[in-house]
């Protein structure tokens, strides 16, 4: 495959992967039984019943209905973009302070042997603490803070529990970045007499690109997972988080009312996607050899 026609293979490698989940889902609901699959009194497969599983044509039609059936009222598809739009933002805000974060953190370990060892264990431990538990809890004590005029909204909560997931894949990858050149090239440096900042611009850097942007990919579906589990904690209204609790309320009477906000959260994701896509284009000429966070 030649380089003009890599970016073509992959679109088309995408909708196939989109045709084959619309085949998938089709084909369970045409085949399996409305009560699902069940094994042992158990059920391992879903129900396929108009309920659980609307057809993805009705899926897709209803984005063009308005929201609550009301004639000149709200298209489904304006208020799953405003959300969107809205949690987009609110993630792209904590994504830049997770990889603000993370960067500095991998810095430090990376120049201090002794605090790599005594923060590295401390980054992955925090990753077990359950969102939804923390959420409520930064909203409470951000409330507190008070710094001249400034006003701490639920956005910012949810903007930090954001940054809180997405610094976790960027203090790791780069931290493996900067510690990828040879031994022979850093020792290369101390024979020139070249100091630790120069050797990271010159050296360190360059060679932390083929990891920094799978750890910045993840960092950005993190922030964005982040968002969206933290606008349903606290409760934050105009996001994806909110409305999928909205249209869930809905499921039993219009069933594929609760599947748009999904959708909106999907394309998000794929947005956010896209952005470390096309900083990965900038930085292309250091990305020899990307290695998979």
């Amino acid at each position: 495959m030649t380089r003009r026609s890599a970016p073509l293979g992959r679109l088309a490698l995408g909708a196939l992967g989109i045709a084959a989940v619309v085949a998938v889902w089709e084909g369970y609901k045409a085949l399996a039984p409305d009560t699902g699959v069940v094994i042992g009194g158990t059920t391992v497969l879903p129900r396929s019943t108009e309920t659980a599983m609307p057809h993805v044509w009705d899926m897709v039609s209803r984005l063009s209905d308005p929201v609550i059936g009301t004639v000149g009222g709200d298209t489904m598809w304006q208020t799953v973009l405003d959300a969107g739009l809205f949690t987009l933002k609110i993630a792209a805000f904590g994504w830049i302070i997770g990889v603000v974060v993370g960067f500095v953190l991998a810095l430090v370990m990376q120049r201090f042997t002794i605090a790599e060892a005594a923060v590295l264990p401390w980054i992955v431990l925090s990753q077990t603490v359950p969102l939804i538990a923390i959420a409520p809890l930064v909203r409470r004590w951000g409330s507190q803070i008070t710094i001249g005029g400034f006003e701490w909204q639920s956005e910012h909560s949810v903007a930090v529990i954001a940054a809180y997931l997405a610094f976790f894949p960027v203090a790791v990858g780069v931290l493996r970045g900067l510690k990828a050149p040879d031994a022979t090239h850093v020792d290369l440096m101390h024979t020139y007499g070249i100091g630790w900042w120069r050797t990271l611009f010159s050296l360190r850097l360059p060679a932390s690109v083929p990891f920094l942007i799978p750890a910045l990919r993840l960092a950005a579906a993190s922030a964005v997972i982040g968002t969206v589990v933290a606008e349903v904690s606290i409760g934050l209204r105009g996001g994806v988080g909110r409305l999928i609790i909205e249209y869930a309320q809905s499921a039993s009477s219009d069933p594929a009312k609760p599947w748009a906000p999904i959708f909106a959260a999907i394309a998000v994701g794929l947005v956010a996607a896209a952005f470390v896509g096309l900083l990965g284009l900038a930085l292309k000429p250091y990305r020899r050899s990307e290695i998979p966070a």
